[in-house]
């Protein structure tokens, strides 16, 4: 008496749900990761109780020895002026968001210098800190 069943096992993998969900996070990661803006230079930043997260339009970041970077582009101090200037006016004038990391062992004169630069080019100024 050979009884058989009438449904038979598979034994084949189907791979596409697991393409699916490789894909799903590859847009995740693709997404988040245009939000996180590196800095360019090494800035330990000072800390605050509030920190609130803008779109960056401008970053302006300077390290410890004294090495000015915008947008993430290492920029010589004698052409450093000019090049932020280029940046500045390059920008749309509502969007003219320049965010300030620098350093907290920097002396405030470069913080100054930075600061009144963007000033006199109607931008607005913003500093970079870290979560408390």
């Amino acid at each position: 008496m050979g009884l058989r069943s009438k449904n038979k096992v598979s034994t084949e993998f189907s791979m596409s749900s697991m393409t699916d969900i490789v894909f799903l996070l590859l847009i995740f990661f693709m997404l988040t990761s245009q939000i996180v803006t590196p800095l360019g230079l090494k800035v330990d930043l000072p800390t605050s109780k509030t920190s609130s997260i803008d779109l960056q339009k401008i970053t302006v970041s300077i390290s410890d020895d004294l090495k000015y970077a915008i947008n993430g582009k290492v920029i010589d101090q004698s052409s450093f002026e000019q090049e932020l200037k280029e940046v500045i006016m390059s920008t749309p004038e509502d969007e003219r968001l320049v965010i300030l990391n620098v350093d907290k062992k920097v002396p405030m004169e470069h913080f100054v210098k930075v600061a009144g630069l963007a000033a006199n080019l109607k931008a607005k100024l913003t500093i970079g800190t870290k979560a408390d």
